[in-house]
């Protein structure tokens, strides 16, 4: 069967990368240690790797890398979240996923690599023959005609109907979600590695230089979290800091808090200033990650 490889270096992963045919399924793991939805992650990851036997050439390769001492390549894969799931064939991303749905990810793979010997899935039985009754009779017996039992438009509804999820419900949830992904949480324009308007790449400066750990959601890559962000947290504009769940504001607001208390983020600095560490935010499809 199929095992997880754990890369430790870029090196290793280069290496490993171009040794596989252009045919093999490369499954990349992105992980942090502190992360509890990582380990669920991994346990997905290591079922899905035993149903995959070890053949030459393989039909697929597991690799699993911390995404924070790599994170060379993780921006690489433009990794917005932990646990975060890269499908490529042939030096192309096919697929990614983020979160630790362990039914997200089976679908994923399996849509690009097939099944494996023990997915767990039942197999569909072979459909059968049948020919239809003549006259009413089945094996010389005459049936009872059901005909009349049917309902009609008088009769009352038996099953009754399953309400549906208001959406600006389902989304405000999510957004309830997304500010509590980390302690302190940054709904900005791009990535830290690559701020696409001025006031975001401001206010990760700040966060670096004051040793913030952080998490981050590029707004780009989501445009109902973009729109819903604004109504949730009546704040019209990004970015936008959240701490502990509650709202600080945006550039101008954290920079008036600095300037009253210096120490307004030392509960989440790390031990040297000038260093983001990456936290692990559950988010949606390709869009949140820490630093």
């Amino acid at each position: 069967m199929s095992t997880i490889i754990e890369i430790t270096d870029a090196p290793t992963f280069d290496k490993h990368v171009s040794s596989l045919p252009p045919s093999t399924l490369l499954a990349i793991s992105f992980h942090t240690p502190w992360a509890a939805p990582c380990a669920q992650m991994a346990l997905v990851l290591r079922t899905l790797a035993s149903s995959y036997p070890a053949q030459v050439p393989p039909i697929i390769s597991f690799l699993s890398l911390d995404a924070e001492s790599l994170h060379e390549i993780s921006e690489s894969y433009d990794v917005t979240a932990v646990p975060f799931l890269v499908l490529q064939r042939d030096g192309k991303v096919l697929e990614s996923v983020s979160g630790s749905d362990a039914s997200k990810i089976r679908d994923a793979v399996e849509r690009h690599a097939g099944k494996g010997g023990n997915t767990g899935k039942l197999e569909l039985p072979p459909a059968l023959e049948a020919t239809p009754r003549q006259n009413g009779e089945t094996n010389g017996q005459v049936t009872k005609d059901l005909s009349g039992d049917a309902p009609n438009g008088n009769d009352r509804t038996t099953v009754p109907e399953i309400p549906t999820e208001d959406p600006t419900e389902e989304l405000n949830k999510r957004l309830a979600e997304l500010v509590k992904a980390a302690p302190v949480m940054l709904f900005m324009k791009g990535t830290p590695s690559a701020p696409q308007c001025g006031f975001s790449r401001t206010l990760v400066g700040l966060l670096r230089e004051n040793g913030v750990r952080y998490g981050f959601f590029n707004i780009l890559a989501d445009e109902e979290v973009r729109q819903g962000l604004k109504t949730f947290s009546t704040w019209p504009t990004f970015p936008q800091l959240y701490r502990n769940g509650e709202l600080v504001g945006g550039l101008d607001i954290v920079k008036e808090e600095l300037g009253a208390d210096p120490g307004f983020f030392a509960e989440f600095s790390v031990a040297s200033k000038g260093k983001g560490g990456m936290v692990a935010p559950e988010a949606q499809s390709q869009s949140a990650t820490s630093t």
